[in-house]
């Protein structure tokens, strides 16, 4: 009987800790989001989850292990768009006229967010490095949306693609410029095939 007691209290203590741990997240999250990575001080994160500072502290001991697991809980409740069903779409234009309004949509959602974090991340040396394989998917999409073209592998033809997906350029003609995502997936694509037509015209006068 003791023995079934014990256990039974440090599952209770372990299911404790789990629900602080993801209270101190859900917390670091919605400052973050707010006010920005760099911009969230440890004392904020612990009044919002109603925790003090050395429990925070105890769960994630640096900025890494926090940003990890704040990363990992939003990217959770807002999943990037499933790429490698793009490839099920033959037709190199039409893909990434698709992909890009995925993109332009995921961006719409998680807009607030990447705006503090791309902010932050010259002065948050951990958040870059938490955040490197969300870039690295990003690389994966733009060889994605390159197959197919007459020359995938063209620098030309990656740096309009990659342009085409970068935020920036989404968030600019979004919000400067006041486009549709619709608008701007055709627009950027449209820029896309022009690039094709100078490689293929460069390869031609040589």
């Amino acid at each position: 009987m003791k023995s079934m007691k014990r256990r039974y209290e440090l599952k209770k203590r372990a299911d404790r800790q789990d629900e602080t741990r993801q209270r101190i997240v859900e917390a670091a999250v919605a400052l973050h989001e707010q006010l920005g990575p760099a911009h969230t001080p440890v004392s904020a994160i612990a009044e919002r989850a109603g925790v003090g500072r050395p429990t925070v502290y105890r769960h994630f001991p640096d900025e890494r292990s926090l940003f990890t697991a704040c990363t990992g809980h939003y990217m959770a409740q807002h999943h990037l768009p499933d790429a490698t069903a793009w490839l099920q779409i033959a037709d190199p234009e039409a893909r990434l006229q698709f992909g890009l309004l995925e993109m332009y949509r995921w961006y719409r959602e998680t807009e607030a967010m990447m705006v503090v974090a791309f902010r932050d991340l010259p002065d948050t040396p951990a958040l870059a490095e938490v955040m490197e394989p969300i870039f690295a998917r990003f690389a994966e999409i733009t060889a994605m949306l390159a197959e197919g073209w007459p020359m995938p592998e063209s620098p030309v033809l990656l740096a309009a693609i990659g342009h085409a997906l970068a935020f920036s350029t989404w968030r600019s003609l979004a919000r400067d410029f006041g486009l549709s995502d619709e608008t701007i997936a055709d627009l950027l694509t449209a820029m896309v095939v022009s690039s094709t037509r100078h490689d293929m015209a460069a390869v031609a006068g040589r």
